[in-house]
């Protein structure tokens, strides 16, 4: 199975969308303001949260770092 037919894809980049937006308006930040803490573009952070499934990591992690959060790599079904 190549990394583009992967059917779970979607599901985990809304996913990580929905857990950035949570945090992000827990803490009462706008998407202006968190994306220039970050250091990307509004709509590179809209594109996020709404669960575009090929967003660039680098980015990706600037701003889970801004928002306190951290990304997790584990098994499946572990």
């Amino acid at each position: 199975m190549t990394a583009t037919a992967h059917p779970d894809r979607h599901e985990h980049a809304a996913s990580i969308g929905a857990a950035v937006r949570t945090t992000r308006e827990g803490l009462r930040l706008d998407q202006e303001t968190t994306a220039l803490l970050a250091g990307v573009s509004t709509r590179f952070l809209r594109a996020l949260e709404h669960g575009k499934p090929t967003v660039q990591l680098d980015k990706l992690l600037a701003v889970l770092d801004v928002l306190g959060l951290e990304l997790r790599i584990g098994r499946r079904g572990a």
